[in-house]
């Protein structure tokens, strides 16, 4: 069963809050999405059919978690505060089979759910700011990898995340991003959307997964550890950065020198104005045969 709740007032949710005697924790980073277009928005974008298994991280009291199962998704949802969990297991959606609560820090709890049921259609939520890069991060990197991702976060984390080469949000995290995925913008979400509103206005981005990686499995370890490397100290140029890094010790000084000589690409650039192109490039004359 699914309660009918008014997600747009803040009073109610107030209400709702003191009743139960419970507060919202700075810790966690919670901000309530009172805007109705902008929770359907995102379930339009999160929804394409019926059936589909959806991971959605900090769902709340559920504003966003009602839209997706009025669609027929099947919602897993990870909370990690008590309060709420108690709210979404016995106010909320009691007895909604379809409907699975997991409680407890998501990026402590996921890689179960992972392993024992395997890789949702799609992942959503609304991030906490604090962690929200963080999350998405630990995705990609043990290569959870759904058809798509949709994710409310702070502007400034969805920029990076859009980053085109030549802007100074162009980084390591756009780039581990955009080995799987083509990263858009959906819309913008103003800080009044929330409650209580925070000093930061938001976006939602959306990750649609790439028919092929731009990386191969085979290529992927090495290739984003000379990323890390390229992108540690923005201020320095592409030799310096990699010759303090990782990629220096599996290579030797003499032997990577001569190889990024090979490849043509100024060893004073810096990192910002690599595009993937030039970085694949890099990598194939570090790491591979040529």
């Amino acid at each position: 069963m699914i309660w009918d709740f008014s997600y747009d007032s803040p009073n109610a949710i107030t209400n709702l809050l003191q009743e139960r005697g419970f507060s919202m924790s700075k810790k966690f980073g919670q901000n309530f999405l009172i805007s109705s277009s902008a929770r359907k928005r995102i379930a339009d974008a999160v929804i394409s059919k019926q059936g589909v298994r959806v991971w959605e991280v900090g769902p709340g009291i559920g504003a966003l978690t009602v839209q997706l199962l009025n669609r027929s998704a099947n919602v897993t949802a990870f909370e990690i505060d008590h309060g709420f969990c108690r709210i979404l297991r016995n106010e909320a959606f009691i007895g909604e089979p379809n409907f699975n609560l997991i409680e407890g820090d998501v990026l402590k709890t996921w890689e179960k759910v992972f392993h024992q049921q395997g890789t949702p259609d799609v992942i959503c939520g609304n991030l906490p700011y604090n962690v929200g890069s963080v999350c998405i991060a630990k995705f990609l990197e043990k290569q959870c990898l759904p058809q798509l991702m949709v994710y409310t976060l702070q502007k400034e984390v969805a920029d990076r995340l859009s980053a085109s080469e030549g802007s100074k949000l162009w980084s390591s995290f756009t780039i581990l991003a955009n080995i799987d995925y083509k990263v858009r913008t959906v819309c913008s979400i103003s800080s009044q959307s929330f409650y209580p509103p925070p000093n930061v206005d938001s976006s939602v981005v959306m990750m649609e997964k790439r028919v092929q990686p731009l990386v191969g499995p085979d290529e992927r370890r090495t290739f984003l550890t000379m990323v890390d490397d390229v992108f540690a100290q923005r201020r320095k140029t592409l030799r310096n950065n990699l010759l303090s890094g990782k990629t220096v010790n599996l290579l030797g000084k003499e032997n990577l020198l001569e190889r990024l000589e090979l490849s043509g690409i100024p060893n004073n650039e810096r990192a910002e104005q690599l595009g993937f192109p030039d970085l694949l490039l890099l990598h194939r004359y570090v790491f591979q045969e040529h």
